[in-house]
């Protein structure tokens, strides 16, 4: 098979036309033509490497990785560094292995983590536990587990936690990179933490942040997800420190998706810097691959025939994508194979009542102050703020027009007493939302304007054993169920895209005002990111790292 078009050479950053001959899914010979006519270069496509997104969890689209990569090879990516931490917290070491097994039916190359912090901290309830054996066996296993996935823990890191430190020695020990989540680390500390061997930063929100990190050789992501968004504050980087960064999406929720991949933020990136074309490449296609030694062809001879090919470089629209020299997406369509994934769960609680979600004020006739989570739209960090409560018959509850609404996280491995407390940002004006996709222990969080609302979107995913819901105050009711591991859909990805975006429009019609509900309420019992967040055991104060109370003290 021969590719004719013009090769965009990162590497030497140059564009020449010429021909690629490809056998058995290895390029033999890239044919470079010197004297062409310009004109001649102004009608044929542009050939260039494959994309990778440097991080991200696969299940965070709510899809397997079957159905992932049918809807992101159309945007050109060709790999992804993928964190399977979100299966690991709710079936273990089993979990990981379903998604090497799932990733390995398609042509896509999947790069999977052994997850370090499952769970990720004591302060919740998680399904399982990765241990440093469970992590050995992985990489000893699958050659599919090319790294460590994200050290949350940074605080064991710095304490030498045993078992945090193990879990690194065996990276080394196996020459698998580490990845790092360290977010708001700086100076004495986050040296200490990269020396400790923690290479990549995907958490960085300012670029005063990246900057200190980057001083100590840490390498860092620029990410873009759904609910996370840093492109802006950490672009402007890119010019001094591209070779030492990447793109990642980290989540991306399946309407997204279809939308685009990597190359949005390409073209993103492009508008601000059009004269730095290879730098911006480089990042997106050739330091993933480098850095955690990729099985991905980089359009040279000898390599796997992974490439992509676009119309021009402005639209940068995906014409074809080649994986192992076979087409995988073209012109918009995927041609991976729609399979049928397998149904795997760890789902064990009763449907609630509404009384089980009361708050009981200490004083039945005095407003006591409460803490309140303030979500901020398009990060994971919450501020913490202070506010009167609003009682009703001695009982703590949302208050609309303030904007502070119930929020509620139900241990979904077990029966245990539901975790209560408070938010802000939100907007709802009636009903509720709730969702059994909650990082990273992935128990049901759930907000709402009342307990009948939130006990009835509760219990909707209770009885599907996983999916996110929501219910109006007319009893409306929508639900996405995601009955593998609670946290991914069954069906086809476009499918699962299309019933994502109803229910993200029925939120949004309860007066929520948030970019992407549901994903900004999936990371509120997130508690390794400060500052306030609620896990299935309470109300926890990430800077102290300890557990507080919902009223002021």
């Amino acid at each position: 098979m021969q590719i004719t078009g013009n090769i965009i050479n990162i590497f030497e950053k140059k564009i020449q036309y010429g021909t690629i001959d490809i056998e058995n899914g290895i390029i033999q010979k890239i044919n470079l033509i010197a004297d062409i006519s310009p004109d001649l270069i102004s009608q044929n496509s542009f050939i260039l490497p494959g994309f990778v997104d440097a991080h991200v969890h696969v299940e965070s689209s709510m899809l397997t990785p079957i159905q992932f990569a049918r809807l992101a090879v159309v945007h050109g990516t060709v790999a992804t560094v993928s964190d399977p931490h979100e299966i690991g917290n709710v079936l273990g070491k089993s979990g990981v292995e379903y998604m090497v097994k799932s990733g390995r039916q398609t042509p896509f190359k999947f790069c999977f983590g052994a997850p370090s912090c499952v769970p990720a901290t004591i302060f919740e309830t998680a399904g399982a536990t990765i241990t440093p054996n469970d992590i050995e066996e992985l990489f000893i296993t699958y050659p599919e587990i090319g790294y460590l996935a994200e050290v949350m823990n940074f605080p064991g890191v710095l304490n030498k936690d045993p078992d945090m430190m193990a879990k690194i020695a065996l990276a080394k020990q196996y020459n698998k990179p580490v990845d790092g989540h360290a977010p708001g680390l700086r100076g004495d500390d986050a040296r200490r933490y990269i020396e400790a061997g923690c290479q990549t930063d995907h958490e960085c929100f300012t670029a005063e942040e990246a900057l200190d990190k980057l001083k100590y050789g840490m390498k860092i992501l620029i990410r873009e997800g759904s609910a996370a968004k840093n492109f802006e504050a950490l672009i402007d980087l890119l010019p001094e420190h591209y070779q030492n960064m990447m793109f990642c999406s980290d989540d991306k929720h399946p309407d997204n998706l279809v939308e685009g991949h990597i190359n949005l933020l390409i073209k993103r990136a492009l508008v601000k810097y059009p004269n730095l074309l290879f730098d911006i490449l480089l990042m997106a296609c050739v330091n993933p691959v480098l850095h955690y030694n990729l099985p991905v062809g980089l359009l040279k001879e000898g390599d796997p025939a992974d490439f992509i090919v676009i119309n021009n470089l402005t639209d940068f629209e995906v014409k074809q994508t080649y994986l192992n020299g076979g087409i995988v997406a073209e012109n918009g369509i995927s041609k991976i194979p729609n399979l049928i994934s397998k149904i795997v769960n760890n789902f064990n609680c009763e449907k609630k009542k509404v009384e089980d979600f009361a708050c009981k004020s200490p004083s039945i006739e005095k407003s006591q102050k409460i803490n309140v989570i303030e979500v901020l739209d398009g990060q994971l960090i919450t501020l913490k703020s202070e506010h009167n409560s609003n009682l009703s018959n001695g009982f703590v509850v949302s208050d609309i027009e303030r904007d502070i609404l119930k929020v509620v996280v139900v241990n979904r491995y077990q029966d245990a007493p539901i975790a209560v407390a408070f938010i802000k940002n939100f907007g709802l004006k009636e009903g509720a939302i709730a969702s059994s996709v909650a990082h990273d222990s992935h128990n049901i969080i759930a907000v709402g304007v009342d307990d009948e609302s939130i006990c009835e979107t509760i219990n909707l995913i209770i009885e599907a054993r996983g999916g996110i819901s929501c219910i109006n105050g007319k009893g409306q009711k929508n639900i996405l169920k995601l009955p593998i591991a609670g946290i991914m859909s069954d069906k086809d990805g476009y499918e699962v895209a299309k019933e994502y975006s109803a229910i993200d429009e029925f939120a949004k019609q309860l007066g929520c005002t948030l970019t992407s509900p549901f994903m900004s309420l999936s990371f509120m019992a997130l508690l390794v990111i400060p500052n306030l967040k609620l896990s299935d055991l309470g109300l926890f104060d990430g800077e102290k790292f300890s557990f507080t109370s919902i009223f002021v003290k």
